[in-house]
């Protein structure tokens, strides 16, 4: 697919229906987080969805002791579709291949950012313990998917 922003991410099996919002890097070179519990984000330095590579999208898990946008993430399941409608009217279906959860010290940079041969999405929030004093979750659940099919392009 030829490049289009990301608008909108619905995944059916955990009742996510969120707009996107941009997001860079912050000063220290990691990946910038929404500001709020909704929406999601789309790294605006990676692919969009659809096109070659893996494409970023972020959400928080909670926000403020209330569900975040990706609150059930952990909880997809290899097969669970990802829709993702873009700018130009397109939407980039994705299946999931893995959900794993790595420990924020040991993020897997190059499995979830570097080029791939095929058309990707990385979808990452919290998760793990939560530590109150440093206000932070000790893991990142990270999906996998891949583009399965495109409609509307």
């Amino acid at each position: 697919m030829a490049a289009s922003t990301p608008v909108r991410i619905r995944i059916p099996a955990i009742d996510v229906d969120s707009g996107l919002m941009d997001l860079g890097l912050q000063s220290d070179g990691s990946l910038e987080v929404p500001p709020e519990g909704f929406p999601a984000g789309w790294y605006t330095g990676a692919p969009t969805p659809g096109e070659l590579g893996p494409a970023i999208i972020a959400g928080h898990v909670d926000w403020d002791g209330s569900p975040g946008v990706f609150f059930a993430l952990r909880d997809l399941t290899p097969g669970a579709e990802i829709a993702v409608e873009r700018e130009d009217g397109s939407t980039a279906l994705f299946r999931v291949a893995s959900v794993e959860q790595f420990p924020k010290g040991a993020f897997p940079t190059d499995a979830v950012y570097a080029d791939i041969d095929h058309a990707g999405l990385r979808l990452i929030t919290c998760g793990g313990s939560f530590d109150r004093r440093a206000r932070s979750y000790s893991d990142n659940i990270v999906v996998f998917a891949a583009l399965s099919s495109a409609s509307g392009d």
